[in-house]
């Protein structure tokens, strides 16, 4: 009923801006942009496609692009720092290069690979002082060789790699969060707590984490909206990548099964065995090389201890290293973090369970099975950077309980400057 005199009508609702319409209403696939009329320069822009790619981009996105940009600003600054604080030797009077903190271990088995293949001037496994590289798999090198046409510098080729895929990552974790978490409407804060990871930095170096997770979550996201397809496909570039990529596929294939019988039917299902097309055709040119259909992992056994071993007793073999002083005080401490990190994997899969989120479930078991039944527990910190429902659980448990995000960051930051000191000073650091 209405208040106002006769004869005078309500002014007509203000309209809202597209800013404050609900998150729920942003998501929706089917909604169309609002039009404007376009200038000269917007249809310059449309034309040349980057309409399309700014309309993509909601305002949520961009604020989690900030974050994202304001970390890796950070964490270069420590690089930074690294070469004039921390210089390799005892009276260095000028740092070393710019990029020389960033290309560190694994990142030189990368690049050898890219600049040299797998197998040059017919060295191999069949000779003393091999590096193993066959242990890891080629979609990242052959991404960094086709990169480095165009940028010269091999660690600045796979720093670009890892930004761009990182940016890719961050954006499809904050809106997978959002259908998670309703309460963290723009993801904002599960990419926080994922940003300021212990192991944050190998998001940022020539590393596969970023790579894999740039394929990965968006694989989920598309498996969440039954798109089996697009989901087949990421999950097999993938595993292009790292062998995750399978226990990412292995989820996929739970969720596609509750799915089914819950009356969405089994259409789609040969989508499925796609995923398992790169490892096989590794294997494949592995074999021709080598003779050894498993090749990849007999290196990763001869390089990494990976060769198996009960659960208990990698336990207790990573416990010695950690606390018996079998090692230097930099190896123990990173011992030591891989405890804590199987401990938190250990009590995620046991609360996804609880949840009956079968799907994560498998991921993270499966992840936890082939780190944790090694000689020793080797990466397996850095491994919980591929576990999205650890960083989108710790953004659920802040919001219920606010003292939580305080006293994370308040935790995670010392510890993640020290990984990052860590690494780009050239010392282990998972």
């Amino acid at each position: 009923m209405s208040i106002l005199p006769p004869g005078v009508r309500p002014a007509p609702p203000r309209p809202r801006s597209p800013e404050l319409r609900p998150v729920a209403h942003q998501f929706r696939p089917t909604e169309k942009p609002v039009r404007h009329e376009p200038g000269h320069a917007s249809r310059a822009l449309r034309a040349a496609g980057f309409g399309r790619a700014v309309a993509w981009l909601r305002p949520a996105d961009r604020r989690v692009l900030w974050l994202y940009l304001l970390t890796r600003i950070s964490l270069w600054i420590t690089a930074h720092g690294a070469r004039w604080l921390f210089p390799r030797g005892s009276d260095v009077r000028e740092a070393g290069p710019v990029l020389v903190p960033f290309q560190q271990w694994d990142a030189n088995h990368y690049l050898h690979i890219a600049r040299d293949g797998y197998f040059p001037a017919d060295a191999g496994p069949w000779m003393d002082g091999w590096d193993n590289r066959e242990a890891f798999f080629p979609g990242f090198p052959l991404l960094l060789r086709a990169v480095h046409v165009v940028v010269p510098s091999w660690t600045a080729a796979g720093l670009l790699i890892s930004l761009v895929a990182g940016a890719v990552a961050v954006l499809a974790l904050s809106r997978m969060a959002s259908s998670y978490v309703p309460e963290d409407t723009d993801g904002r804060r599960t990419a926080l707590f994922f940003l300021l990871s212990p192991c944050a930095v190998f998001l940022a170096v020539g590393y596969t984490e970023a790579l894999f997770l740039a394929f990965a979550l968006p694989a989920w996201l598309a498996a969440q909206r039954h798109h089996w397809a697009t989901a087949a496909a990421l999950t097999a570039l993938a595993t292009t990548v790292r062998v995750s990529g399978l226990f990412l596929a292995a989820a996929i294939a739970v969720l596609f099964a509750l799915s089914a019988w819950s009356g969405k039917g089994w259409r789609g299902a040969a989508w499925l065995a796609l995923p398992a097309l790169p490892p096989l055709a590794y294997s494949w040119y592995l074999h021709t090389r080598t003779g050894d259909w498993m090749a990849w992992k007999h290196a990763q056994e001869r390089g990494w201890y990976r060769d198996f071993h009960t659960p208990w007793e990698a336990w207790k073999n990573t416990w010695n290293a950690a606390f018996e002083g079998l090692h230097t005080t930099g190896y123990a401490a990173m011992f030591q973090a891989e405890l804590a990190a199987m401990v938190v994997g250990l009590v995620l899969v046991a609360l996804l369970v609880r949840h009956r989120r079968w799907p994560e479930a498998v991921y993270v078991a499966l992840s936890l099975w082939a780190l944790g039944t090694s000689y020793w527990y080797v990466s397996i910190p850095r491994a919980t950077l591929l576990w999205w429902p650890l960083w989108i659980g710790l953004a659920a448990l802040s919001l219920r309980r606010p003292w939580f995000r305080t006293a994370y960051l308040c935790m995670a930051a010392p510890v993640s400057a020290l990984v990052a000191l860590a690494f780009l000073t050239g010392r282990w650091a998972g």
